[in-house]
């Protein structure tokens, strides 16, 4: 699976490098973004850029959706699966670990839809970077929190510093 990821992800990436280079760019050839996407450079281009962007649009699909459906789908297996179980304890626990992980499949993939699954000329400039922005950095930054909510300690040790920092006011 690790060796399929990678390469389709290396075959979409150069499908789109090698397709970017086609498209003439015109202007000032400066991309207002923090990294060098499609949906900026295709903003510079001096030709109609609709087959592009309906290819892009395809692939994004394939890309984004395929996945979300799986994780949903095998989601929907575990919690019958979990509802099966007949202790509450058990139930939480596995409820708790399937939590984590919906949290952050969901950041990740609800934002990078939200980035390649538009319209776009529904497309914004300043949207466009704060979406990039969140899910390149801000959810790979909280990954690793949200599963370390998880453990006991961490979660008593933070309750003490937020109700000390409390019990002083």
């Amino acid at each position: 699976m690790a060796s399929a990821s990678w390469s389709i992800g290396f075959a979409n990436s150069s499908l789109q490098t090698m397709l970017i280079f086609i498209v003439p760019l015109c202007g000032k050839n400066k991309i207002d973004h923090f990294f060098c996407e499609i949906p900026p450079l295709l903003k510079l281009a001096c030709v109609d850029t609709t087959v592009y962007e309906s290819e892009m649009f395809f692939v994004s699909v394939i890309i984004l959706l395929i996945p979300v459906a799986l994780i949903t789908v095998s989601y929907g297996w575990i919690v019958r699966t979990v509802l099966r179980i007949k202790s509450t304890a058990g139930q939480r626990k596995a409820f708790g670990t399937c939590g984590s992980h919906i949290t952050v499949v969901s950041l990740f993939y609800g934002t990078a839809i939200y980035a390649y699954l538009q319209p776009s000329n529904n497309y914004s400039q300043d949207q466009g970077k704060f979406i990039s922005l969140f899910y390149t950095i801000v959810t790979p930054m909280v990954n690793p929190v949200i599963y370390t909510l998880r453990n006991k300690d961490v979660t008593g040790a933070m309750k003490k510093v937020l109700w000390r920092g409390h019990d002083s006011r």
